[in-house]
């Protein structure tokens, strides 16, 4: 299995993650599974450091989960340019797999806890000239 291209956001060879892009901006997660011991790799890697296998299966999972880090962001940094000062970061482990993804929260942030639980979307950032897919987390009901 090689590379993918991401249309729309990325040209080029996106390496083992290309999939993940792929689905994101398709507006959906989808994350690799080792077909050999069924562990969950995250990062993506073309080969199981577990089993050997070379062969991951991509996984749909839902954009839920829990708060494990945050962090709020006061200064202004490059990249980041098109977010609003302050804002504050998640770091998010998935309901439904073993796995920590990082995104931006949205809206107020007064209730924010480590544990808090959290729906994602995902939207765009502007990244330079580029529309980049990213996570956006909110908090749960």
């Amino acid at each position: 299995m090689g590379p993918r291209l991401m249309a729309q956001t990325v040209t080029g060879p996106l390496g083992a993650e290309g999939r993940y892009w792929d689905a994101l901006v398709l507006g959906h997660l989808e994350l690799p599974r080792c077909v050999g011991c069924g562990r969950w790799h995250w990062p993506a890697v073309w080969r199981c450091g577990d089993c050997g296998a070379w062969e991951h299966e991509w996984q749909p999972r839902r954009l839920a989960g829990e708060v494990f880090a945050w962090t709020r962001t006061w200064h202004p940094f490059a990249g980041a340019e098109g977010l609003e000062k302050p804002f504050v970061t998640v770091l998010v482990t998935l309901s439904d797999a073993p796995i920590r993804l990082i995104g931006v929260v949205e809206g107020e942030a007064v209730d924010l806890r480590i544990g808090a639980g959290v729906i994602g979307r995902i939207d765009r950032t502007r990244f330079g000239d580029a529309a980049i897919p990213a996570i956006r987390w909110s908090l749960a009901s």
